[in-house]
Order: C-alpha cells, then structure tokens, then sequence
C-alpha cells in the first residue's frame, strides 16, 4: 500500500481496496473490520465512488469514520 498519512498510526492495520468497485470492496471491508474489532484501520480505495461510499457504509455498520484523505479513509471498527 503506497503511504497513508504520516499522522495516522503506521502500526495500524490496513487493507489496500485498490480499485475495486465499491460493492466487493464493502463486502471485503466488512470481513477486514471482524477480523480487527475496536481498533483503528486504515483503507486504501482508489474506485471513484470510494469517498461517498466508505462514509455511507460506516454509519450503516456502525463504524466510525474517523479521518478521510482520499484515496486513504481512517476507519474506527466497532468491538
């Protein structure tokens, strides 16, 4: 993953959604956060719809978004 913001946490986990189209990459998203619960990851999405749909999917799913600098979003998962 090319670097995210040197504020955020360089240890956190993150997840490289490239240019995937916006409905796998929340499919994929959503397996990514359960496997990382209450804690704060970072995104990587290029596709164009990337920055309207990571914020509409964090307050579907109950996730914080936290920071977005696209192509780079900063994700609080829920526990």
């Amino acid at each position: 993953m090319t670097d995210a913001p040197t504020a955020w946490s360089a240890g956190a986990p993150s997840y490289d959604g490239g240019e995937t189209g916006c409905g796998e990459l929340l499919l994929d998203l959503m397996l990514f956060a359960r496997k990382h619960p209450a804690s704060t990851v970072i995104l990587r999405a290029t596709d164009p719809g990337a920055p309207l749909e990571i914020p509409a999917w964090c307050r579907l799913s109950g996730h914080t978004l936290t920071e977005a600098q696209p192509p780079f979003f900063l994700i609080q998962t829920k526990p």
